[in-house]
């Protein structure tokens, strides 16, 4: 039977797939009801280790909180990866909480509150600032608690990378400072009390293409070693975003990361460290670390047969994995890698679709899928769920049971 690549990540147990060492039958017992989300500390593990195996030993992987900010699997990478980047005040306190200085925690995202940047500025993170504006609140900030901020200008690039999921730079966007504008706020910046520290680039999410991502860096580097002349002191920080991409269809062929493994070492001993030697240079990865290490299980309720369709009818949904459905980002929906958790042995048989609990025909889980027959009381699971799922999606959507996270 073939099986999606992640699927074969997993373990085996007595006919049923394993999350970290467990059968699914007995975490389902151990949890104390479905669905739940379930993440295995192994293949994070491991995940950080291929990429501390093919990426150049002085560039520094830092984790973006939001594709995963569960505690425990924050708790977990603290003690692998060499920083966090946050999006909220409450993600900022779920990395302060961790055993990672405040000094390798970045705040990064449009619209942050006076009351957020203060907190930023109390803590001592690098605030990553998205506008004009956004500096002059850093600065009253810190004159407020008597705190020099630090702070890096996230630069909207002027270029866009093809074959992201989210384009997040190039044109008009809410996030960073236009390239072009950045020297004058350079400028300004030299006049106030801020430490200025470097700079931030995210040009865009979820890239397949490895050769995209690698011109993509390329281009990254030359803008901010232009705008590096311009900076009121010596840049000793560069994060040259992420956007490494994680194969979700059968139609996805996985990232080729030894391409950008070398053409980053390249970067870095050609460009990088002859200009900047005292830059850390920093890769910031959310979903490309968690994504496939976490599975969302869900138990069938009911097997109905329509005019002659047969659904499985489970007790999850969209409301918990919006992605899977289809609603978050996909033009044409195509379904995730799912599986029959408890009958992970056993061959295809037959055709259905699986759908949600929720009262809507939005909620479909996999639709026309081969899957061993199963019915009520089997655990039906749905893969790359480790990134963007609980908190990605619509929970509070007709007032269903949040689910439960394990760490394994």
């Amino acid at each position: 039977m073939t099986q999606h690549p992640t699927a074969a990540a997993f373990a085996r147990i007595d006919g049923q797939l394993a999350v970290g060492g467990v059968p699914v039958g007995r975490l389902a017992e151990r949890v104390g009801s479905t669905p739940f989300f379930a993440y295995d500390r192994g293949l994070l593990t491991g995940r950080v280790g291929l990429l501390r195996a093919t990426l150049p030993a002085d560039v520094q992987l830092s984790y973006a909180i939001k594709a995963n900010p569960m505690p425990a699997v924050v708790q977990h990478l603290s003690g692998l990866v060499d920083a966090f980047d946050v999006a909220s005040a409450l993600e900022m306190r779920t990395a302060l909480d961790s055993t990672m200085p405040a000094t390798r925690v970045s705040f990064a995202g449009p619209g942050k509150t006076d009351a957020e940047l203060r907190q930023a500025v109390a803590a001592g993170v690098t605030i990553e600032l998205e506008s004009e504006n956004e500096a002059r609140r850093i600065g009253l900030a810190g004159a407020a608690l008597g705190i020099r901020p630090r702070v890096a200008v996230r630069v909207n690039p002027d270029f866009a990378v093809k074959g992201s999921g989210m384009r997040m730079g190039g044109g008009p966007q809410q996030f960073g400072v236009d390239a072009e504008r950045v020297p004058a706020l350079l400028k300004d910046l030299a006049g106030t009390d801020l430490e200025v520290l470097g700079f931030h680039v995210f040009a865009g999410s979820q890239n397949l293409r490895a050769d995209i991502i690698c011109e993509a860096q390329q281009r990254t580097v030359e803008l901010l070693l232009r705008l590096a002349g311009d900076a009121p002191e010596p840049v000793r920080y560069l994060n040259l975003g992420g956007g490494f991409g994680i194969p979700y269809t059968d139609r996805d062929v996985p990232l080729d990361l030894a391409m950008i493994g070398d053409n980053l070492t390249t970067l870095m001993r050609d460009e990088v460290r002859p200009r900047l030697p005292e830059a850390r240079v920093v890769v910031e990865l959310g979903r490309y670390l968690v994504g496939e290490c976490g599975v969302y299980v869900t138990r069938v309720v009911d097997r109905k047969e329509s005019r002659g369709k047969t659904y499985l009818v489970v007790d999850g949904g969209m409301h918990h994995q919006l992605a899977a459905s289809g609603n978050f980002g996909q033009v044409i929906r195509r379904n995730y890698p799912i599986a029959v958790a408890n009958r992970i042995a056993e061959e295809p048989a037959e055709q259905v679709s699986v759908v949600g609990s929720l009262c809507t025909p939005l909620d479909l889980l996999g639709d026309n899928v081969t899957l061993p027959e199963a019915g009520v009381g089997d655990l039906v699971v749905l893969y790359q769920a480790g990134a963007y799922g609980l908190t990605a999606s619509p929970t509070a959507f007709l007032s269903h049971p949040a689910p439960a996270e394990v760490l394994l």
